[in-house]
């Protein structure tokens, strides 16, 4: 017979642990149904759900906020150059255009600056081809930071040819996502520190924690050459997004291209994620180089769970309440809070052609279910959602008016908002929004318009399951 005395020693040690986590969720959450959720699984089943706050509990990425505020100075002082030197006032026009934009730098901490070509990708193969370009073309440095790496044919060409502008003194610095990129091969990475790579995981500062965390992800995807050319958008680097993997659907993504001073705006960006994950310096330019005929204004707007504010809500909802006309957005994650389905359905009330493109097919089964819960209310409130029918969506990309456009790697769900560090460019340009236009013009041609019927008519169990799902919101 097990020892009394024992279990209770235990029950209230984990107890104990149970009250001082509750203690710690009161002072830190960012949303009540969240906190709500874990009083409740840390007092009814504490054995269960200490382990799982380990994995999923925190809310805030402490030590980045540190590392942050250790590099402040000089990260200050590089996005003052950058503010002094090419920012500009946003586009002439209204003031509450100017005044809706100038919220948005505000948010991004960068300035929007003139002079830069903002080229739209928009498929994987036009990407890869554009990305291999600019690294042999390189005569400096390249600064690489992806979500998700794979050791496939695209992980190989990338591989082979940043081992052969190393042989040529160029510099690279490759940092990557340890969660996204789990099944990367360690020999992978030590090749190209053999080859003379500075490489670098994104994680929680210290190793020993850093695998027991697994709420907070780098979701960012940039490549930057020299300073002069930059990458960023939802392409992770496989072969999936060249829709040639023999066991998944293609895949359709966009990405685009910047040259300008706006690539310093990715540059600072990828600086300070640099500086967290290595602490190793680098030497880089911060020379802009201005475009000529066909020169946009861009914006850079980082984003994360470090940042004083949600910013990534904070950029939807701004660009959602300010939309006069059109708003589109393509995401392969469509799980909303409360105040973004609240935004989107006042401005389709309002007379917003409001869309959302979605993918028929999914690579999350929750995320599927629960996006169906969302149908009824969008519907009702004249909300177009679409499903592309092709493949696998997995675009973030956005259209308001004629006035702007953004490309980029945040999701329309949770943990874009609140729980990854994402990063968009928007850009003003018209020849860019007229691109992009299109673009969705053409991916709306291949999707099929959402009716509540395809919730309501579904089986109890089906519509069970949404709900269920949608309850998962918060981590999903």
């Amino acid at each position: 017979m097990p020892d009394l005395s024992f279990i209770a020693i235990a029950l209230a040690i984990i107890y104990c642990v149970a009250f001082a986590l509750v203690y710690r969720i009161l002072l830190t959450y960012r949303t009540a149904q969240g906190a709500i959720a874990w009083i409740i699984a840390l007092l009814s089943l504490p054995y269960l759900a200490i382990p799982l706050f380990a994995f999923f509990g925190r809310n805030r990425f402490a030590g980045y906020v540190h590392a942050r505020r250790m590099g402040e100075q000089s990260l200050s002082y590089l996005a003052n150059q950058l503010e002094q030197e090419v920012g500009s006032r946003c586009r002439p026009g209204l003031d509450s255009e100017r005044d809706e934009l100038q919220v948005l730098s505000i948010l991004a901490n960068q300035p929007f600056t003139d002079n830069n070509q903002c080229t739209l990708l928009k498929d994987g193969a036009s990407t890869f081809d554009a990305l291999f370009e600019a690294m042999e073309d390189a005569r400096n440095y390249i600064l690489m930071e992806f979500y998700l790496v794979r050791s496939d044919r695209v992980g190989q060409r990338i591989k082979s040819i940043l081992k052969r502008k190393l042989a040529q003194g160029v510099k690279v610095y490759f940092l990557y996502d340890d969660i996204g990129s789990v099944w990367l091969p360690r020999r992978y990475l030590a090749e190209l520190n053999r080859a003379g790579a500075q490489v670098a995981s994104f994680g929680d500062g210290d190793y020993r924690r850093r695998r027991l965390q697994l709420n907070f992800r780098n979701h960012r995807k940039l490549l930057i050459c020299d300073g002069e050319t930059g990458f960023v958008g939802g392409l992770n680097l496989g072969d999936e997004y060249l829709g040639t993997s023999m066991d998944r659907s293609p895949w359709r993504d966009t990405h685009c291209r910047l040259r300008g001073p706006a690539v310093l705006g990715l540059q600072l960006a990828w600086l300070e994620d640099w500086q967290w994950a290595s602490n190793v310096k680098v030497d880089l330019s911060w020379q802009p180089v201005k475009q000529g005929p066909g020169r946009q204004e861009v914006l850079v707007l980082p984003s994360g769970p470090a940042d004083p504010f949600e910013t990534c809500t904070l950029f939807f909802l701004n660009c959602i309440n300010n939309a006069r006309s059109r708003l589109w957005i393509a995401s392969p994650y469509f799980v909303p809070d409360v105040q973004i389905v609240n935004a989107l359905q006042l401005a389709a009330l309002r007379g917003v052609d409001v869309r959302i493109l979605i993918p028929e097919k999914s690579d999350n089964l929750f995320i599927r279910l629960a996006t169906y819960s969302y149908l009824v209310q969008a519907c009702r409130a004249g909300i177009g959602v679409y499903q592309y029918k092709p493949g696998f969506m997995h675009q973030k990309v956005m259209l308001v008016d004629e006035r702007y456009a953004a490309v980029g790697t945040a999701n329309l769900d949770n943990r874009s908002m609140r729980l990854n560090f994402e990063i968009t460019a928007l850009s003003t340009g018209a020849d860019f929004v007229r691109d992009v236009s299109q673009m969705l013009t053409d991916d709306l041609d291949a999707c099929r318009q959402m009716t509540p019927a395809d919730y309501q008519q579904r089986s109890r169990w089906f519509r069970l399951a949404c709900r269920g799902a949608r309850l998962m919101a918060p981590v999903l």
